[in-house]
């Protein structure tokens, strides 16, 4: 069952910050989460110690080993795997769609320059003989690129919207004990639900309230970022609430003395207090909102990776299933790659916190 949020909200203050899990499980220390520590300041020498680069080479030894063990294991066992279109595809089959994804990429990109040439040309020779112009929107099938692209552009709406509604009710939940009892069942029956459960409810919602037939941003795409923000936000809020309400009482107490008010309670106490729970719970709803965008994308047939790869699934030909896999590669790196950008600016904003 999932944890009970009132109960955790104010727990003692000595708790540590702790990261919900999607399912409702019981929160890891912080600690358990990867983090950066910032290398200690040393005087200059010469020459290098040379126990610096032998220790990252350690440091880097275990990993290199264990991707050559994993894509060796999968040389060796894809070709094994019969499937409809064929074999699976082995680590150089995907590689070699890798590339001819971005070759196809390049050639859209000489297709969509020699569009625009054309059409600034006739608009030249139309203006030298005093006749109309006429420009035209480049409408070639998007790339594997371009699907990248507009992936991270519905994530990054998202997750922002999602960050500017819990973080708010995060923080009142944490420090008003009755806000806090009247959402908490809320958060308990909402968190758990499925981003394909949804989706069908924001696409009617979104359809009837966008009835302008030339919106400035697609359907597809708010459709798709309102789902990222209705399953990312709890994780946020939740860590929110836990470290507003774990608070030093003390510090309190010193604010009460001082007579600062609500503003500057919120900004000198709670909010540099609350920091560290409040970033872990961003990493966590990052990560949530970009795995529930690839599930929407396919689902409803929005552009993003998603699509891509149920189109690739769709179309059957020699190559789709190396494409797919592909696809599954660059999804996982550009998950790591965005929790790793929210762990430096975590570090960033948290290297000169004072409360």
């Amino acid at each position: 069952m999932a944890t009970v949020v009132v109960d955790t909200f104010h727990s003692n203050k000595g708790d540590q910050p702790t990261a919900e899990a999607d399912a409702g499980g019981p929160g890891l220390p912080v600690e358990a989460l990867p983090t950066v520590k910032p290398a200690p300041k040393t005087a200059k020498s010469w020459p290098i110690d040379p126990k610096k680069p032998i220790a990252s080479f350690k440091g880097l030894a275990a990993p290199t080993v264990g991707i050559l063990a994993f894509l060796s294991l999968w040389a060796v066992l894809a070709p094994q795997v019969d499937t409809s279109l064929g074999s699976l595809p082995g680590p150089v089959e995907v590689s070699a769609q890798g590339v001819a994804l971005f070759e196809e990429w390049s050639v859209a990109q000489d297709q969509k320059a020699e569009f625009y040439a054309a059409q600034d040309a006739r608009n030249d020779a139309a203006i030298a003989s005093g006749g109309e112009t006429r420009d035209f929107k480049y409408s070639g099938p998007p790339t594997f690129l371009d699907q990248i692209w507009t992936s991270l552009a519905t994530v990054a709406l998202g997750f922002f919207l999602a960050t500017i509604v819990a973080v708010p009710i995060g923080l009142i939940c944490g420090l008003s004990k009755t806000f806090n009892a009247a959402i908490n069942p809320i958060v308990q029956i909402m968190k758990p639900v499925s981003p394909l459960a949804w989706l069908p409810i924001v696409t009617m919602v979104i359809s009837a309230t966008m009835t302008d037939p030339e919106p400035s941003l697609p359907k597809s795409f708010v459709i798709s970022a309102i789902v990222v923000m209705l399953c990312s936000l709890w994780s946020t809020l939740i860590n929110t609430a836990i470290g507003a309400a774990s608070i030093d009482k003390d510090l309190l107490n010193v604010g009460k003395v001082l007579r600062l008010g609500w503003f500057a309670k919120l900004t000198r106490l709670v909010l540099p207090s609350a920091l560290p729970y409040i970033f872990t719970g961003m990493r966590l709803s990052l990560g949530v909102g970009w795995m529930v965008l690839i599930a929407a994308e396919m689902l409803a047939q929005n552009p993003g990776l998603g699509k891509f790869v149920w189109d690739e699934f769709q179309n059957g030909s020699s190559q789709s299933l190396a494409r797919i896999m592909f696809a599954v590669i660059v999804i996982g790196l550009i998950g790591f790659m965005l929790d790793r950008i929210m762990m430096l600016l975590q570090n960033f904003a948290s290297r000169n916190r004072t409360v």
